[in-house]
């Protein structure tokens, strides 16, 4: 209990009282005075913590949330124990680690592209290899012609990574859900690897389909009596 209390920051008598409520699952008892609590102890108690902090909900409808975020237990490291550090060896992409910041040759307003895509700046001013190539290709944009003047600025990229954050939480979720206890984590790895560059040609594929339905319809609303087909070639 002492170690639960000091891992989610939550009293050891609101942590009994999560349990009588059926918010925290039953602990397996290692003998009269004594229990094991696990990660879904501490990742649950976080979640009851976050929700009534910042989105003030009664418990009743955290209950209700949590319930409904089962597909969590998915998500412990003992599923696949080294899947996740194997995974990131392979989609390195060579070379340094890390690379300072100001070496990127990137104009001065770019800083503000680091809190708009969260990226951290270490204290050495590095950043890592990936988030280097992020940025770079965030300069792209601006030298297409993506610029803060024509109100391209910050709120786009931080919609990005909103919408990349759900997907991928929902892509993770649902990858273990249903890899776990089928295949072994060799296999897992494979398909994780490979997988992760096709979808990634997916979803670019499904987006521009998207965006040529987008302005398909764009052209039927300003043609009034078009065949809303007739130019629909997406």
């Amino acid at each position: 209990m002492r170690d639960l209390e000091k891992a989610s920051g939550v009293g050891r008598e609101t942590i009994r009282f999560y349990i009588r409520e059926g918010l925290l699952p039953e602990p397996d008892k290692t003998s009269p005075n004594s229990a094991r609590y696990t990660d879904v102890h501490v990742a649950r108690l976080k979640a009851i913590k976050r929700l009534q902090e910042e989105r003030f909900l009664p418990l009743a409808v955290i209950r209700t949330l949590l319930e409904a975020d089962d597909g969590d237990r998915w998500l412990l490291p003992e599923v696949f124990p080294t899947l996740d550090a194997l995974l990131a060896q392979r989609l390195e992409d060579g070379g340094p680690a890390r690379v300072i910041f100001d070496d990127l040759g990137l104009p001065p307003h770019s800083r503000e592209h680091l809190d708009d895509l969260m990226i951290p700046l270490a204290e050495d001013g590095t950043v890592t290899a990936r988030d280097a190539a992020i940025l770079r290709t965030v300069q792209r944009l601006d030298d297409i012609g993506f610029t803060p003047e024509l109100g391209f600025d910050g709120g786009q990229m931080r919609l990005y990574n909103v919408l990349i954050d759900w997907l991928t939480a929902q892509e993770v979720r649902h990858f273990l859900e249903h890899t776990a206890g089928h295949v072994g984590e060799a296999k897992a790895l494979d398909m994780a690897e490979q997988g992760i560059s096709v979808i990634n040609e997916l979803l670019g594929q499904l987006r521009t389909r998207a965006l040529l339905r987008k302005l398909a319809e764009r052209r039927t609303i300003a043609t009034p009596g078009a065949n809303p087909g007739a130019n629909d070639n997406g």
